[in-house]
């Protein structure tokens, strides 16, 4: 698993503000880099290269580049609002971390910082005929990289922000999240056989803020654990909601403050969920879009069948290896981590659509052929929470289904899986 250190790297690197950061500092130093690297050529050159007509090209781009750079982030801020009222506000996250938008804005920002220090530095005769050569072989290539640019940015445009793609942005996070927790259950540690239990001379230790667990960095737990010979158990995993009265983690043995201390320091805690170690909050994204694909003013049953798709094959990952076992030794053999049960992913997929969408038979058909499936595929692992399941979804739709017609083929599938 990530440390705390890593994580934080990994999620200063997706910010925006980085990236478009650095290859707006790269582009005024492509301008500037053309004042050292004249004094080292002496070769004559092949054709002259005027300072005007230098100087016109950057004014050209500096001018474009400023107009499209301002359109884009329109173009990215209607996306935002686009997700939010289409799909769910807590997706726009991804599309504020997309990296082929964050290039985009990258690029035309580092040509427009490229072509006003370019003409800074030919209104101060800083160039010489060798110098601005150099300059203008510079500004083919980043024109060139302007025009690819720009191609990828027009194809991407067509799906930023619809709800087919962002469906599938949250699809592929959760996929990832999934496959890392199913890897490593107890992120590196021993799972915890009763997490409500605890032993009688445990301490706890509980956070001084509220907000949900975004990360835990169990290697940094383990060497507490080490250091004071202890072994810890972790009760907030990621996502989890904690406050002053629920406990991080415990220990055994006397109360060491300085040891409370640094268990706190290994949680991530804010004021949102994160997708990057919380399988269980893509699964509710999914469900929210869903859930507001049938709601009455959008009236999208097409959607949540979709998102009922992706549901199941997300939990078909897990009939290799169960979120509840792992086959591989942990790691941290002084740690125990509460695990995520597989009754939770099912609760947060299925049982939302099959509240909002109890009036739609067509919603209803799918979920009860999806958790037919999933049973189906891995009878051991999936049977007794798609049994759970259907059972649920079929009195939610019978309260609400007006035909009696609809109602005995809902039963019908019903039975098929309670039976199967």
């Amino acid at each position: 698993m990530l440390s705390k250190l890593e994580w934080s790297y990994n999620r200063l690197i997706r910010s925006l503000w980085l990236r478009a950061s650095l290859v707006g500092v790269l582009g005024g130093v492509v301008a500037l880099v053309a004042i050292p690297v004249q004094s080292l050529i002496e070769e004559p050159l092949p054709f002259n290269v005027g300072s005007e007509a230098v100087g016109e090209i950057l004014s050209i781009l500096a001018t474009s580049m400023l107009t499209v750079t301002i359109f884009s982030l329109s173009v990215m801020v209607s996306a935002y609002s686009a997700a939010s009222s289409g799909v769910t506000p807590r997706a726009t996250k991804l599309i504020k971390q997309d990296p082929t938008t964050q290039n985009t804005l990258a690029t035309f920002l580092g040509s427009f910082l490229f072509s006003l220090v370019g003409i800074i530095a030919l209104s101060t005769d800083l160039y010489t005929e060798v110098g601005r050569f150099i300059l203008f072989v510079a500004t083919l290539v980043v024109i060139f990289s302007i025009v690819v640019t720009l191609l990828r940015w027009i194809e991407h445009l067509s799906g930023l922000g619809r709800v087919g793609r962002t469906t599938g942005q949250v699809e592929d996070k959760v996929r990832a999240a999934l496959v890392d927790r199913i890897r490593c259950p107890a992120l590196g540690g021993r799972p915890m056989a009763s997490p409500q239990f605890l032993p009688v001379d445990a301490n706890v230790v509980c956070t001084q803020e509220s907000g949900y667990v975004q990360h835990v960095d169990t290697s940094a737990l383990s060497e507490c654990g080490a250091a004071a010979d202890r072994e810890i158990g972790v009760l907030a995993i990621p996502g989890t909601l904690v406050h002053p009265s629920r406990p991080l983690a415990w220990y055994q043995g006397p109360e060491d403050e300085q040891l409370n201390s640094r268990i706190r320091d290994a949680f991530s805690i804010d004021v949102e969920r994160s997708f990057d170690q919380d399988p269980r909050f893509g699964f509710s994204v999914l469900a929210e879009i869903a859930s507001r694909a049938l709601s009455p003013g959008v009236n999208d049953a097409g959607t949540a069948i979709d998102v009922i798709n992706r549901m199941m094959r997300l939990l078909l990952v897990c009939s290799a290896t169960g979120p509840e076992t792992c086959e591989e030794a942990p790691v941290h053999t002084n740690l125990q981590v509460a695990t995520v049960a597989l009754a939770d992913f099912f609760d947060d997929a299925f049982l939302p659509i099959a509240r909002d969408g109890a009036g739609l038979v067509e919603v209803q058909v799918r979920l009860q052929k999806a958790l037919l499936a999933l049973a189906e595929n891995d009878p051991q692992r999936f049977r007794v929470q798609a049994r759970r399941c259907s059972a649920q979804a079929l009195q939610y739709a019978e309260a609400a289904l007006q035909l009696e017609s609809d109602k005995a083929r809902l039963r019908q599938l019903a039975q098929r899986l309670q039976t199967s």
